[in-house]
């Protein structure tokens, strides 16, 4: 299942903006726009890095998957799939960090 979780999840968002925002919190982020998914994102962002300074591998973890859940709900409201982002990241795979970085200078 875990190889497949992506997808799965993929296609709950993507069914969840047809329900109504009173019965679902994903619902409910894509009923209160961009702003409010960019705010959840940052707030999840933040936990991430707090859960990280203090070296707790299970905060990391537990909030590490907060933030991929909500940058999901960023891509399905985008219009976008979490196969859009790894596609991106095996076009990059091979490529050092510094080449990588300096052919986005480039284009």
């Amino acid at each position: 299942m875990s190889d497949q979780i992506l997808e799965e999840l993929s296609k709950v968002l993507e069914a969840r903006k047809q329900a109504s925002p009173d019965s679902s919190y994903v619902a409910r982020l894509y009923d209160k726009g961009l702003d409010a998914i960019l705010k959840k994102i940052g707030e999840e962002a933040t936990e991430t890095v707090m859960a990280a300074k203090d070296e707790d591998p299970g905060k990391v973890i537990y909030e590490t998957a907060d933030l991929w859940f909500h940058s999901m709900v960023l891509l399905a409201h985008l219009g976008l799939g979490p196969e859009d982002v790894l596609e991106e990241l095996e076009r990059r795979f091979g490529l050092s960090g510094l080449e990588e970085k300096a052919r986005r200078g480039s284009s």
